[in-house]
């Protein structure tokens, strides 16, 4: 019989492994999608030359309406600079061969590789991931614990209202409020930003106050939200093992109430919670584009969604590849911390 270190190691190599055909299937069916919608690069220099004929009109270049396109030979060399001339099984194969070298192409929008925008961007996103997860983890499981306690009592009933409020207003709502309240009509805090113009020239400790200043109010917007589910998930896991069995036997044998409170309930309540532990990895990466945009935060969220829009198709997919990569760890990540908090847990 396999021990539990090599279960788990089996187990990781099997989940490893399985993650390459997802990822095969994720990326295939949206490079497919992406090869039919309109608005290309392309569609869009074609614009800009029909755009560039109207402004020249308007201007008395002439009378007549000019109509400028792209001859059919400088088309097809666009075609073929860009790829779109080849098979898509063609186009596929070379695409992913690139992305294995984590060469994800160039920008439309930006025309810098795509590996380098994403790389000038995580920074704030692995920022304000991490200060959201400690937070959240920091707080919510002692604040669900302290609920569970004092279930129906006037603290429990207060943070609850105050909790489901939060939860109630859409993240990007309560940023927009704070912001043309506390930074706009009483200027409390900065409008919006990372960090102040010129704050890179300042002292380091001056720069890190600066920062600190300029994520208050985002990271209020980013936590209303997931401060109640979380609470909330450790407050009702936690009552429903202290009305368990094993914990009445336990009272009943002698062991103290704190015991059987903290050391046995508790563990098993921090199951649920540990299931949750692989999603902070894409917090790192997707934060939320609303909340970014509310607070100008140049982040990957915000990043992909204006690529979305402006149809630059290297950045979608290139967030593709590291969003689906990073999402397919953490779930091997929240097995792996469930397994740690519940040793019944056997990779077989």
């Amino acid at each position: 019989m396999k021990s539990r270190g090599e279960a788990l190691r089996d187990y990781v190599i099997r989940r490893s492994l399985l993650m390459i055909p997802t990822f095969l299937g994720i990326t295939l069916v949206t490079f497919v999608l992406i090869q039919f919608v309109p608005g290309g690069q392309i569609d869009q220099l074609r614009m800009a030359l029909v755009g560039a004929g109207d402004a020249g009109e308007l201007a008395g270049v002439g009378d007549a309406r000019v109509q400028l396109d792209i001859p059919e030979e400088q088309l097809a060399r666009l075609n073929e600079y860009y790829g779109f001339d080849k098979p898509i099984p063609v186009a596929y194969a070379t695409w992913l061969a690139d992305a294995l070298r984590l060469d994800l192409g160039m920008s439309f929008r930006y025309n810098e590789p795509v590996i380098t925008v994403i790389a000038d961007r995580l920074p704030v996103s692995i920022y304000y991931g991490l200060i959201t997860a400690f937070f959240t983890y920091g707080i919510c499981i002692p604040l669900g614990i302290l609920k569970a306690i004092r279930h129906r009592t006037t603290i429990d009933n207060t943070t609850s209202i105050l909790i489901f409020i939060g939860y109630a207003i859409p993240g990007f709502a309560l940023g927009a409020v704070l912001s043309n309240l506390l930074a706009v009509r009483f200027e409390i805090f900065p409008l919006g930003g990372f960090q102040s113009p010129g704050a890179s020239e300042l002292p380091l400790f001056q720069q890190l106050i600066d920062i600190v200043w300029h994520s208050i109010l985002p990271l209020i917007a980013y936590l209303a939200g997931s401060f109640a589910v979380a609470t909330m998930l450790m407050k009702n896991s936690l009552i429903e093992n202290m009305s368990a069995d094993y914990v009445k036997t336990a009272l009943a044998k002698g062991l103290t109430w704190r015991r059987a409170i903290f050391v046995h309930a508790l563990r098993n309540s921090l199951i649920p919670m540990a299931t949750t532990v692989g999603s902070l990895l894409g917090i790192f990466l997707t934060g939320s584009f609303l909340i970014e945009r509310v607070f100008n935060i140049q982040g990957v969220g915000l990043l992909a969604f204006e690529a979305i829009q402006a149809r630059d198709f290297p950045i979608v997919l290139g967030f593709l590849v590291i969003s689906s990569v990073i999402l397919m760890v953490g779930n091997i990540v929240s097995d792996l911390a469930v397994a740690f908090v519940d040793p019944r847990v056997r990779f077989e």
